[in-house]
Order: structure tokens, then C-alpha cells, then sequence
């Protein structure tokens, strides 16, 4: 969500319990900012929190021109002082996905791998060292993980020019309430999947210019999302039911929208048996 609505955005979702103190979201407030002026982001957004066993990381992403870039991804352990995490590697996303357990709180905490593979027993007779990941690698893999799943837009939001950048849509003033209750009306914010397998029947009816990443309406398994009304009906917020903790909200006819995370970093892997 951006830094410059953070206030009134962590509001419109706290329905679901999560959220931050008073204090901490005063500091956030004038220290993302000074990040976005240091490192000359065009926009910052707060991404949420993952809360380890001895601390928590607070995350923010820096955008660039294009939205669709690869993003500048930070995290801070006090809302104050901010370092900027490696990029993501499929290495990176690949390692993390074989590690089980909560964050400790610590960037520099090494695990090992529990279970070998021929790549780990290869490395372990040729170094002599048992293979281990640090917790900075697996929180930036973590974080690619949920972004790529559940990290959403509305449906306009963006443009993609025929150049092939994407920015903010200028024209956009919402999802009228009738739109907005429907999961066809928002988009997963990463390289498109399903677009890219639809036959040119069925992209006849599709606009180039905004439907060009994939929507949430065929996501697997079914019924990962919940939609529901609050604040009187004068908010739309969805919430992952694979990743627990992510939470997008929007309020129809106007521009406000965007998703936080708050958790633990795990995936809900019993989603299947649960629906």
C-alpha cells in the first residue's frame, strides 16, 4: 500500500485483527518517506510485516518508472533504519520453499536443509560444509513468493503501453461496487500464466492495453479468496486464504486500494483438505 495513505489504508484493513501500533505507524510514516527521497523511488509502498520468533521485519518496496520492473525490496527491524535486501534469484525461491518453520527475527541466522538432495550431497563431498541458506535469502525469497501468488490490482490500474511498460492508469477512478464484489475484476501483479495459454478466441474480447496479466477468478484451488463488504458496505476487501495474513482492500469509485501482509511467512499448505 503507499507510504504517503498509510494511515488511513491500515485502517481500512483492520477488520481482519492485524495492524500496527500508533507509534509504530507515526515512525513509518516519516521514515519511509525519507527512504523513498534516499534511494529516489518514485513510489514506496509498505508491504507489511513478517513476524520471526525473536523480532519482526517490517518490509517496504521502492518502484521505479516502470511498474512491471523488478522491485527494490527493504526491511527494517525498528521502522527506523532500513537495509536493502539481495535480489531474488529462482535459486533463492527454490531453497526457501524446502525450509518449514517460523522466521527467527534474525538476517543473519543459517539454516540447514533437514532433507538432502544430489545438489546438496554433491556440494557437501566437494566443500565439506553442510549446505545452509541465510534468513535475508529466504525472507527475499519469501516475499517473491507472496507477491507473485496474492499480490493484486484492480482491473484498470495499470496501463501497458505499446512499448511494453506498464504505469499507473491516470484515467482510473475505481471498480464500481458491482465490479469490485467479483474476483474477475482484479489481477495478480507479476508475469502473466493462464493470458499467455488462452486461445485468440478468447483474448478477443480482451483490451490489450489492461488485461494483460492474469485474473483471480481461475486461481487453484478454488475459493482461496474471500470477498466481503465492511465499513457499511463501503469497502471491498479480499483476503488470501493460502497465504494467511494478506489482506487488499478497495473502496469503489475512487482510486484507494492496495494489500499488506501480516504474518508469519508460511504458507497455509492444508488449503486443500480445509475447502
Amino acid at each position: 500500500m503507499e507510504a504517503s495513505s498509510l494511515p488511513a489504508a491500515l485502517e481500512l484493513v483492520a477488520g481482519g485483527g492485524a495492524g500496527l501500533s500508533p507509534e509504530k505507524r507515526a515512525v513509518l510514516g516519516s521514515s519511509l518517506l525519507l527512504l523513498q527521497r534516499d534511494y529516489r523511488f518514485e513510489r514506496v509502498w509498505f508491504w507489511g510485516c513478517i513476524q520471526g520468533v525473536c523480532g519482526a521485519y517490517y518490509i517496504a518496496e521502492g518502484l521505479g518508472p516502470d511498474r512491471a520492473a523488478p522491485r527494490s525490496r527493504l526491511y527494517s527491524l525498528n521502522c527506523v533504519e532500513w537495509s536493502l535486501l539481495p535480489p531474488v534469484t529462482k535459486e533463492m525461491v527454490t531453497q526457501a520453499g524446502r525450509l518449514k518453520g517460523r522466521f527467527q527475527g534474525d538476517p543473519s541466522f543459517e539454516y540447514e536443509y533437514t532433507e538432502r538432495n544430489a545438489e546438496d550431497a554433491e556440494r557437501l563431498f566437494e566443500d565439506g560444509k553442510e549446505p545452509t541458506m541465510k534468513e535475508e535469502a529466504r525472507l527475499v525469497a519469501t516475499i517473491e513468493q507472496i507477491d507473485r501468488a496474492v499480490g493484486i490490482i484492480p482491473r484498470g490500474a495499470f496501463v501497458k503501453t505499446p512499448l511494453g511498460s506498464v504505469s499507473e492508469n491516470r484515467n482510473f477512478e475505481g471498480l464500481s461496487l458491482t465490479e469490485a464484489k467479483r474476483l474477475s475484476s482484479y489481477f495478480h501483479f507479476t508475469e502473466p500464466v493462464n493470458l499467455k495459454n488462452k486461445t485468440l478466441l478468447e483474448k478477443a474480447d480482451l483490451d490489450p492495453s489492461t488485461d494483460f496479466l492474469d485474473s483471480l477468478e481461475h486461481d487453484i484451488p478454488q475459493g482461496s479468496w474471500t470477498v466481503q463488504l465492511e465499513k457499511g458496505g463501503t469497502v471491498v476487501v479480499l483476503r488470501s486464504l493460502l497465504w494467511l495474513g494478506l489482506t487488499f482492500y478497495h473502496v469503489p469509485m475512487t482510486k484507494q486500494y492496495g494489500y499488506v501482509y501480516f504474518g508469519n511467512g508460511e504458507k497455509n499448505l492444508d488449503l486443500p483438505f480445509m475447502l
